[in-house]
């Protein structure tokens, strides 16, 4: 890692398509539940930035590959330096949603809707 990579920003749609190849990868939106259920990227789990020290009830294997997005990357990069502080080792913050191309999914997985 070069000097000038230090200062680059991740891309989230390349990086969501290396969550998808990571064996046993975490896509983990630290929005709000709110912001989560308006539209998040499809297999993300919710953990918001002010949960985020109960990650080990969510997330118990600390050498899963954590990929780290919330709506503009400010959160996220929060959260990457508190799970790095937990004992996380594979952690990867991907920016921010408002750059996603994808689809998104709306609702909480496992939500009830009639």
């Amino acid at each position: 890692m070069g000097l000038l990579d230090f200062f680059k920003k991740s891309d989230i749609n390349a990086e969501t398509e290396r969550w998808r190849q990571a064996p046993g990868g975490v896509l983990l939106d630290v929005r709000r539940e709110e912001e989560y259920a308006d539209g998040h990227i499809p297999g993300s789990l919710n953990l918001p930035l002010d949960e985020i020290a109960r990650a080990e009830a969510v997330i118990p294997d600390k050498a899963a590959p954590l990929f780290i997005y919330c709506l503009s990357g400010g959160r996220s990069s929060r959260a990457a330096a508190e799970l790095k502080a937990l004992g996380y080792g594979d952690v990867r913050n991907i920016g921010g949603i408002r750059a996603y191309r994808g689809e998104l999914e709306t609702g909480i997985p496992g939500e009830n809707r009639e």
